[in-house]
Formats: structure tokens, C-alpha cells, sequence
């Protein structure tokens, strides 16, 4: 069969149909499976109501310190490895503070932050200037 234009066409409006999810007339007539109508269950704020509380703890006090030492003007060139390695275990421990096993978790929730802080300490380095400075930045401003 040679390939044509119209093949060529056809192909790309089947391939557009699947990717949009697109239904053919007979998929159309099945009716949806039913949902069951339970309520999700209540998710619990392990930050609470205020998360400058949530976040006011000797790990992230710490991590501060450990951001102030690292990053600041001046400091030795950033080893971006290292600086990750001691802020996880500094989430580690959080995270073990907060709920006994919780340490992995911790880990996992936060494996960014200390990327994004690096940025945010390249765009502002004013942010290290004190706790709550630091805080603003990561929770944001009061």
C-alpha cells in the first residue's frame, strides 16, 4: 500500500483522537462505571494553623545555619551535593521529631528545598540575613 497524503492524514487524526481521549460513536454509548459517594477522608496539617510555628524547630534552625554558612557572599564555592546531603539529614531528622518512622518521608517531601533555596539565595542574598528572613522565603511573607 503506498503511503499518500490522506494516509498520512488519517494517521495523525487517529493519533490526535487517542492522545485527546477522543470517543468513537459505540465507545460513547457505554455508560460510566459508577463513583462511589463516600467523602474523602480528612487529610491532617501536620504544619497547623500557622506554619512559621511548623517550621520554628532546632532541624530547620539548623538548616538555616547551614544555608547561612554555605551560601553566603563569600562563602567557599557551593558543593551542591554536600549541602543537600546535610540538609537531608537535618530533614531527616525533622521528620523522625514530628513522627517516629517519619524521617524517610521528610526526606522525600523536602528533596528540593535545598535546590530552590540555592536560586532563592541567588536572586535575594538578603534572605539570609536573619531566621525570619529565611522563613518569608520559604513559607512566604507574613
Amino acid at each position: 500500500m503506498p503511503i499518500t497524503p490522506q494516509l498520512i492524514a488519517a494517521a495523525l487524526l487517529a493519533a490526535v483522537g487517542i492522545a485527546t481521549g477522543a470517543q468513537t460513536p459505540a465507545q460513547a454509548q457505554v455508560p460510566a462505571p459508577a463513583v462511589a459517594s463516600t467523602p474523602p477522608a480528612p487529610s491532617a496539617n501536620m504544619q497547623g494553623e500557622d506554619p512559621r510555628k511548623f517550621v520554628d524547630n532546632a532541624p530547620i534552625r539548623a538548616f538555616y545555619a547551614l544555608s547561612v554558612a554555605t551560601l553566603r557572599p563569600g562563602a567557599t564555592p557551593l558543593d551542591l551535593k554536600a549541602y543537600e546531603a546535610k540538609s537531608y539529614a537535618l530533614f531527616y531528622e525533622l521528620g523522625e521529631m514530628e513522627a517516629k518512622g517519619g524521617g524517610p518521608g521528610m526526606v522525600d517531601h523536602l528533596k528540593l528545598i535545598p535546590g530552590q533555596v540555592v536560586q532563592i539565595v541567588k536572586d535575594d542574598p538578603r534572605v539570609l540575613d536573619s531566621f525570619d528572613s529565611f522563613v518569608d522565603a520559604m513559607v512566604g511573607p507574613r
